[in-house]
């Protein structure tokens, strides 16, 4: 078998993955190829996935590195699974652009990789470049599977599954944490082993819609309880989604940092007073990249501390997938799929992230039904941009970009439509003139 890593440079995160796989008792000798477009990061990426391979495999993996885009058909050749966590533009020269250029129009974020106009803006860079993956794959591996980690998760998995023939499906780590996050929010951890959850929406925005403990007791009318307690009486990192638990009724996938700015009730022009009330750290992306640059030598000198590379089996799941594709190991996951009906008050092209069954036949979606009503209004609010913006890069049209923008909640919560249009402007030259085109 073998795997094929687009950003290799994720130096941590292919370890995860990687490490997962070669633990795998059936992948012990899996063939991984190593890609990325930076060769520092991706020489670093290579000494401690060889390291770890001495130290994990019997029969050692086989581990290449291949650089830059005349190599990338190389990398990708004969692949069974391809793992994409790429980031376009990193966060020198973009993700400062994506912050920086909004705030002149008083506009504020807090992570802008999924939505907002920073979240648009990255998926129209990462989609100009997955094109080119698209082709390749097609040509030279294309029975395999991609399996999409990067953000924004809803709009790059979306093109690719309507405008390529490529397999693909997108994984999140937000499904998983969910179940722990609100129950250690909420002080009944205690309940998490063996309980039983079912969970649907869209990436970032998918509902924690049924949580029961393993004796099938319903934990939501205590947690509910527990969660407006806890916002009325304390500060703490996840008062927008308790907020959420509150007025809408249920508890979502990702953070609240995410969630303040995928609608328009927290980040509104002149409300600090609402920054303040629900806790919300603007500018938190940046300040995340900046500490990780900063610390990354000092993490790369301990992972690669004597060569011994140690690892245990995560919670991810592209190494369960492989597992049970090429084994027929039954194995559920929360995948990111075209809808077609799965969520059926939802519309059939979004990208929805639903209960999915993966066996030898591949990745299958599971039906779901309707959303309470409330849960599907927030999650077309965000749907139809991320729509448009696929649109927009299919198309190349600039007019449909702008649209995208104006239907972006907290976009269009902010500025008017001159000011839309204005904005985009200058964040795609900004962009295009740093290197990383929007068309």
């Amino acid at each position: 078998m073998k795997v094929t890593f687009m950003g290799a440079g994720s130096t941590v995160f292919a370890k995860n993955v990687l490490g997962d796989t070669m633990l795998t008792p059936e992948f012990s000798d899996v063939d991984i190829a190593l890609y990325d477009i930076d060769p520092v990061r991706l020489d670093e990426s290579y000494l401690l996935i060889e390291a770890m391979n001495r130290n994990l495999n019997q029969s050692r993996a086989k581990v290449n590195k291949y650089l830059g885009v005349e190599n990338r058909k190389d990398a990708l050749r004969g692949a069974d699974f391809v793992v994409n966590a790429i980031q376009v533009g990193l966060y020198d020269p973009c993700t400062i652009i994506d912050f920086e250029i909004p705030k002149k129009y008083g506009y504020r974020q807090t992570i802008a990789d999924t939505m907002g106009i920073g979240g648009i803006m990255r998926a129209m860079r990462t989609i100009h470049v997955m094109k080119g993956f698209a082709r390749d794959i097609e040509e030279v591996c294309p029975d395999a599977w991609l399996l999409n980690y990067t953000n924004p998760m809803a709009m790059v998995t979306g093109y690719m599954l309507q405008h390529t023939g490529v397999k693909t499906v997108g994984l999140c780590h937000s499904v998983q944490a969910c179940p722990g996050a609100i129950l250690s929010g909420v002080d009944m951890l205690d309940k998490l082993d063996g309980c039983i959850t079912k969970i649907a929406g869209i990436n970032h925005m998918a509902w924690l819609l049924e949580i029961y403990d393993k004796d099938g007791n319903d934990l939501y009318p205590e947690i509910r309880r527990r969660a407006k307690e806890k916002n009325a009486t304390q500060k703490h990192h996840d008062m927008v989604r308790f907020d959420y638990i509150d007025k809408l009724g249920y508890y979502c996938t990702e953070s609240s940092e995410h969630n303040a700015e995928y609608n328009a009730f927290y980040l509104k022009a002149g409300r600090d007073d609402l920054v303040e009330k629900f806790n919300i750290p603007l500018d938190e992306y940046p300040r995340r990249c900046i500490n990780q640059i900063n610390a990354w030598q000092a993490q790369k000198e301990a992972l690669l501390a004597g060569g011994n590379v140690q690892h245990n089996r995560s919670a991810e799941y592209a190494s369960r997938i492989m597992e049970a594709v090429k084994t027929n190991k039954p194995y559920k996951i929360g995948g990111n799929v075209l809808n077609h009906g799965c969520i059926s008050n939802l519309p059939d092209l979004a990208c929805v992230e639903v209960p999915c069954l993966v066996d030898n036949n591949g990745i299958t979606p599971t039906y779901v039904g309707d959303l309470p009503l409330q849960l599907a209004a927030m999650n077309a609010s965000n749907i139809y941009a991320q729509m448009l913006t696929v649109e927009a890069a299919y198309t190349g049209n600039r007019r449909t970009l702008y649209q995208a923008a104006m239907m972006e909640p907290h976009t269009g919560a902010q500025l008017s439509t001159d000011e839309i249009v204005a904005l985009c402007d200058e964040l795609i030259e900004a962009h295009t003139n740093a290197g990383y085109p929007i068309f």
